[in-house]
């Protein structure tokens, strides 16, 4: 499963976003199925199918539970997120709680992020892509295994 693209979306009153039609069958994710929604980084929301989020689990799990970081991590990550079920329209309920975490409101943009969606106050995420595309290169050579920048 490979999600990407951006897209903008908009909230209801009841805090439900839809996933466009192309990412749920990315997600191989039916009507009435489910998909987790948690905290994600840099002010965002991660939604997972279950197969990614238990690969998440799995990562998180290699971590040696004796570090400080990976106790607080994992009790941060866990104790928050929630299942969630898609509806007819192809749309989820996000929880309070968690879009309280990501600034959420009328407007949102979702984005395809290899094995998971992001979800983005507009705001939080313009102001990301201002910080960091102009070291798009730099930050590349970087992730991708070269020497980093100077």
């Amino acid at each position: 499963m490979l999600l990407t693209g951006t897209f903008r979306r908009s909230i209801d009153d009841k805090l439900r976003v839809a996933i466009p039609k192309a990412l749920r069958a990315a997600m191989q994710c039916p009507e009435g199925g489910s998909i987790f929604v948690a905290p994600g980084t840099d002010g965002s929301l991660a939604l997972y199918t279950e197969e990614a989020f238990a690969g998440t689990a799995e990562r998180i799990a290699r971590g040696p539970p004796t570090r400080a970081d990976v106790r607080a991590y994992t009790r941060l990550f866990f104790a928050r997120a929630q299942r969630v079920e898609v509806d007819a329209q192809g749309r989820v309920r996000i929880p309070v709680e968690l879009a309280e975490v990501a600034g959420l409101e009328r407007d949102a943009v979702l984005l395809g992020v290899q094995d998971r969606l992001e979800l983005w106050a507009p705001e939080r995420w313009e102001a990301y892509l201002a910080q960091n595309r102009p070291d798009y290169d730099q930050i590349a050579e970087t992730a991708l295994g070269g020497p980093p920048g100077n």
